[in-house]
């Protein structure tokens, strides 16, 4: 098993004739990934690595199954392209974009709900099963992305793309690999929270144990506590909170669009001591991250 994507997963990329665009799609297809084709407006009957480009989503969804989609398009832009794939019936919608109006984001998050479309990101690099599939860009070129995750048992969900990556390959190293990775995106809205995700985790049978990445900011910690306290989930988490440094600046942003600390609650120490009264350790250093589930899993 995996969450969200495996071997048999197919997808679209929205936008796939932009720069960064035909590069993940290059990439995917060097992982083996089933991209079936892209789309945009305009450029239908073009193809990008063989693979045709339509003008709407709907011109694949008509045809063939059409499992996720990727949104790789302009911030202005984007929210439309997402909001086509949600009402076109795709069941997993992954923005990769950043920089896309709050009240847009809001809006894309209110139709996928209604239309029970599974949204992550936006300003994320996507979800991969290793050895069966990745969906975004995730891992960059095929045979790095191969070295850093490695099949394995460890869950991974992090609001930086670069640092899933970082945990990924740090528990690769250490023979514990990865079941499925989700980087869920680092703004203030976004489709996939660590709780919301967990659930998928605890009912994957490859799944031993989770890591997660983390910042100041926003509410995705104490979701994440009330979940682990509430559905009395037994999966250890280790986790590791960047930016430690900044509670004592009020207002400041750390990194991601999601990291404004406006209060006590937004601290990383706050939000430290919560994850460890909900049983979840936390690492001091993203290096410990390895040796800390180690222990938890008796290994």
């Amino acid at each position: 098993m995996s969450i969200l994507i495996d071997e048999h997963t197919t997808f679209i990329i929205q936008g796939i004739t932009g720069r960064e665009a035909v590069t993940m799609t290059r990439e995917c297809l060097d992982y083996g990934a089933k991209v079936i084709g892209g789309v945009t407006p305009g450029r239908s009957g073009r193809q990008v690595h063989g693979l045709p480009v339509e003008d709407t989503v709907l011109a694949f969804t008509d045809r063939e199954r059409v499992d996720a989609a990727v949104v790789s398009v302009p911030p202005a832009f984007a929210a439309d392209a997402a909001l086509e794939a949600i009402e076109a019936g795709v069941p997993l919608v992954v923005i990769v974009t950043e920089r896309i109006p709050r009240k847009q984001v809001a809006q894309v998050m209110e139709v996928a709900q209604r239309h029970g479309t599974r949204v992550i990101g936006p300003n994320c690099l996507g979800i991969i099963s290793p050895g069966k599939s990745r969906v975004g860009g995730l891992g960059g070129q095929a045979e790095s992305c191969k070295r850093a995750f490695a099949p394995g048992k460890i869950g991974v969900m992090s609001r930086s793309g670069g640092m899933t990556v970082e945990i990924a390959n740090s528990l690769s190293e250490a023979g514990l690999g990865i079941s499925t990775a989700v980087s869920i995106g680092g703004d203030p809205i976004i489709g996939s929270s660590y709780a919301e995700l967990m659930p998928l985790f605890d009912a994957d049978s490859e799944t031993e144990a989770i890591a997660i990445y983390s910042e100041p900011g926003g509410r995705a910690e104490y979701e994440l506590a009330e979940y682990m306290e509430e559905s009395g989930s037994k999966k250890p988490i280790v986790a590791f909170m960047a930016g430690r440094f900044i509670d004592e600046m009020p207002g400041m942003r750390f990194g991601h669009a999601g990291t404004i600390v406006e209060g006590k609650a937004d601290t990383a120490a706050s939000k430290i001591e919560n994850l460890r009264e909900a049983g979840i350790t936390v690492a001091e250093r993203v290096g410990e991250i390895p040796t800390l589930l180690k222990e938890l899993l008796g290994n």
